[in-house]
């Protein structure tokens, strides 16, 4: 059976960094045999999480139910059936982008913390899933990693929750130079060799 790979995409930019970094990752895994979707998170109605932990209280394995109505739970639908997830998004001030938070603070349905339990629990124990995660900065590849170590800390967390072990990180450094920077061809190669594993 065909591999099946999602991209969720933090982004405020169609077509430039990031975005061009998830197609080249995801044609590579296409090209390969996989079925491939890519999430921009952009064009998604996506409430804020409400901190009401009425998704935290059920018991068992499978993801709470969250009030909001909204876009989320039918990303999470195709997230829940996929083998891979790709979570990506440039850095901004120090961190993931405000679009990519707003995404991540809303799996907590993926968390069991009832009233009376004072330490919250990963739903999922078993990681099934692979997780790549893709950033970017202006800084060079080694300063950024050093710099902003926030940003993956916050994605891979998001991958733990849906139950994703880490397989592959991809710093992409120095894309400030230009206005309209095309990603460097050393990335580029990166970005094909993970897409090609994902898809086997």
């Amino acid at each position: 059976m065909n591999k099946k790979v999602i991209a969720i995409v933090g982004t405020y930019r169609r077509g430039h960094i990031i975005d061009s970094a998830v197609d080249t990752l995801l044609d590579a895994a296409s090209t390969g045999g996989a079925q491939t979707e890519k999430v921009l998170l952009l064009d998604k109605n996506i409430e804020f999480c409400k901190n009401c932990r009425c998704c935290t209280q059920q018991a068992g394995n499978q993801r709470g139910e969250c009030v909001q109505d909204d876009d989320m739970q039918q990303i999470l639908d195709k997230i829940d059936t996929a083998d891979t997830v790709v979570l990506a998004c440039p850095v901004n001030f120090f961190s993931v982008t405000a679009i990519m938070k707003r995404f991540i603070e809303r799996l907590l349905v993926y968390i069991y913390w009832p009233w009376g339990k004072a330490i919250p629990k990963i739903r999922q124990k078993q990681k099934n899933k692979k997780a790549v995660l893709v950033t970017a900065s202006g800084c060079p590849e080694y300063l950024g990693r050093f710099l902003f170590p926030a940003v993956f800390k916050v994605l891979k967390g998001a991958a733990d929750c849906l139950g994703a072990r880490v397989v592959k990180k991809i710093y992409i450094g120095a894309i400030a130079m230009e206005q309209n920077q095309s990603l460097p061809d050393k990335y580029k190669k990166q970005l094909t060799n993970a897409g090609k594993i994902l898809s086997s």
